[in-house]
């Protein structure tokens, strides 16, 4: 018997669906050098994940002078942009969302991007059709580790918590999700170990989207149905 409440699955993007992380390293790493504040890039690297203002936290120190923040986040922004034009899906990105609603789960994409930023990842993902709904940024006050974006994309998905599974690369996914009791499933093709993700909680990890699409219904991900 079908069960009364919808099921789905949210998905983080930058990392996750499309291969951004280390461009967005690249991008944060060279505007902390422009603006005489470097940061060894392996560092810049394991932040990625949190939004801006966590991030420049987590690098920075959060008794820092904060009036350069805005001037670090535009430099970002404006490399980062650079990349726009050749954006490409992780293997298998698309075909998992496709796969994932021909299974009856609603595909919500949960990124704290910014606005500007998801109109290139859903180009490069090319799989409008069966997405429910997206996030972005302005949907959520505070950024991972923080679940603002996960309570937003089950408020616009109309999914209940106990009925998702989230697809993440970082361990500020598996955090955010684990403050819902929602299970996270790792992807390690962000650059995050198989055993950093299982140690932060995930319910289990796959190298890809194409690795958890190969194992897609014995996986958690057909369970939140």
């Amino acid at each position: 018997m079908p069960h009364e409440n919808p099921a789905g699955v949210l998905f983080d993007v930058d990392g996750t669906l499309v291969d951004t992380t280390y461009l967005h390293t690249v991008s944060w790493w060279e505007a902390l050098r422009q603006n005489e504040q470097p940061v060894p890039m392996a560092s810049v690297h394991r932040a990625i994940g949190m939004g801006s203002d966590k991030l420049l936290d987590h690098l920075l120190g959060p008794e820092r002078d904060r009036d350069g923040d805005a001037k670090l986040r535009d430099a970002h922004d404006t490399l980062y942009a650079e990349y726009w034009d050749r954006l490409v899906p992780l293997p298998g990105a698309t075909d998992l969302l496709r796969a994932c609603a021909e299974r009856g789960l609603r595909v919500v994409l949960a990124t704290s991007a910014a606005e500007h930023e998801v109109t290139a990842l859903r180009r490069a993902l090319d799989a409008d059709d069966v997405i429910d709904a997206v996030t972005s940024s302005a949907d959520a006050t505070e950024s991972k580790p923080a679940p603002d974006i996960l309570v937003a994309a089950l408020d616009q998905s109309g999914l209940p918590a106990e009925r998702v599974v989230f697809v993440g690369d970082s361990v500020w996914d598996v955090a955010a999700a684990g403050k819902l009791d929602i299970p996270c499933v790792g992807l390690t093709c962000g650059g995050t170990s198989r055993g950093e993700l299982a140690g932060a909680g995930a319910v289990a990890v796959y190298d890809d989207p194409a690795a958890l699409l190969a194992v897609l219904d014995d996986s958690p991900v057909t369970g939140a149905r």
